[in-house]
């Protein structure tokens, strides 16, 4: 799945590259869209008890992306287990295809308490 995102001024640094830390707002995008595209809202899962939270993440940066900038934010399921799921992501710059930044981020399932959940089947068999 891509989404894209355009780059203003408030995502940059003061030297117009994105800031570095920004990239995982936009991984969260892609995580999100990905699992609303299958059928499942983040916030009627939240209101069933499930939530997903970080546990890891890697970025690599191969190249900056810049103020005015439209990047492409690719999002894929990488592995999944019971209670986890491992996406991989890689940013493009839109119109030169440009490689910036790769990345693999893991999300568990946890109830209101933050105790380890299994992630439904439905959810599973459908991601």
């Amino acid at each position: 799945m891509t989404i894209e995102v355009k780059i203003y001024y408030e995502d940059t640094d003061c030297g117009g590259v994105v800031y570095y830390a920004n990239y995982l707002k936009y991984f969260e995008r892609g995580r999100t869209e990905y699992l609303e595209s299958r059928g499942f809202r983040l916030k009627d899962l939240m209101q069933k008890g499930i939530f997903f939270v970080v546990v890891e993440a890697h970025l690599r940066y191969h190249s900056p992306g810049r103020y005015g900038d439209v990047l492409l934010i690719d999002t894929e399921l990488k592995d999944k287990g019971r209670v986890s799921l491992l996406f991989s992501h890689s940013v493009r710059r839109k119109g030169t295809e440009e490689l910036l930044v790769t990345g693999e981020v893991k999300i568990a399932s946890v109830n209101e308490r933050m105790k380890p959940l299994r992630i439904p089947e439905d959810i599973l068999s459908a991601v």
